[in-house]
């Protein structure tokens, strides 16, 4: 009796390895660039609000700790930070995020959120990733006028 293969669940629940994260991103976002441990997508606010045309880089990228423990970081650009009032963006973050942190990374301020991948629940990949999205869009606007990431 011949048996076809099983099919695999769409994204049913959990993310195990970090080719069926990268799977998931590049099918459900519109990927800029991909290379090794690192995907960069154009998050599109429209997709949630038809009126609403403004978009945000992520970087959404593999860590490893201690040579055994997968990470994924989330991370958004914001601005430069020799452009703005550190303290300032900081208090306002403490306000308004409660699923982001923020980092200089190179001359950049970021705002970056990381998740352990072992067994990593896709609703707790996909809702800090809009959170920090939403976020780092708002302290753009906010902080360094426009919409230039």
């Amino acid at each position: 009796m011949h048996q076809d293969p099983p099919r695999p669940v769409r994204y049913a629940g959990r993310m195990s390895t970090w080719r069926d994260l990268v799977q998931y991103v590049s099918e459900e976002y519109e990927v800029i660039s991909s290379e090794g441990d690192e995907v960069r997508i154009l998050f599109n606010f429209e997709a949630f609000n038809e009126d609403d045309e403004r978009t945000q880089v992520v970087i959404i990228a593999r860590e490893v700790l201690d040579a055994k423990h997968e990470w994924v970081q989330i991370a958004s650009p914001v601005g430069l930070a020799d452009k703005v009032d550190l303290k300032a963006v900081l208090t306002e973050i403490g306000h308004s995020s409660i699923a982001c942190g923020a980092a200089i990374m190179g001359e950049h301020v970021v705002l970056r959120h990381s998740l352990p991948l072992k067994d990593l629940d896709i609703h707790e990949f996909t809702d800090p990733l809009e959170l920090l999205a939403g976020t780092a869009d708002q302290i753009e606007e906010m902080f360094f006028g426009g919409d230039n990431y």
